[in-house]
């Protein structure tokens, strides 16, 4: 069976199905600031979300984040290594992208497993 959560004519923010939860990409609270910023509010977004889905940080299985400018990769990284469950981080890519909007700095897209 597939679950759809938040679905609106373009995306559903939250699909489950056969224990599997897959986030639609998540962007930060507010591009006005700077990546770091932005890294911590669309990681509190995923963890809001992962919540929400019946998962949470330590059962992520991968993530892929995209990120505008590399020079950018460090201070992004450090907001992720404080965030990430020591022991549980999950299969993760990371590559530069051109981003929907301008003032856009980071997204992730994150697959989890539920919470049995």
């Amino acid at each position: 069976m597939i679950e759809r959560m938040e679905t609106k004519p373009r995306m559903s923010r939250i699909v489950k199905h056969n224990g599997t939860i897959y986030l639609c990409g998540q962007v930060c609270a507010d591009a006005t600031y700077g990546i770091k910023e932005q890294t911590e509010t669309m990681l509190a977004k995923v963890t809001e979300l992962l919540t929400q889905a019946g998962s949470d940080k330590k059962h992520m299985l991968s993530a892929t984040i995209y990120i505008k400018e590399m020079a950018d990769f460090a201070e992004m990284n450090a907001v992720w290594d404080a965030w990430v469950p020591a022991g549980y981080a999950p299969a993760r890519a990371c590559v530069q992208a051109s981003m929907a909007r301008e003032a856009l700095l980071v997204e992730i897209s994150v697959v989890a497993a539920e919470i049995v």
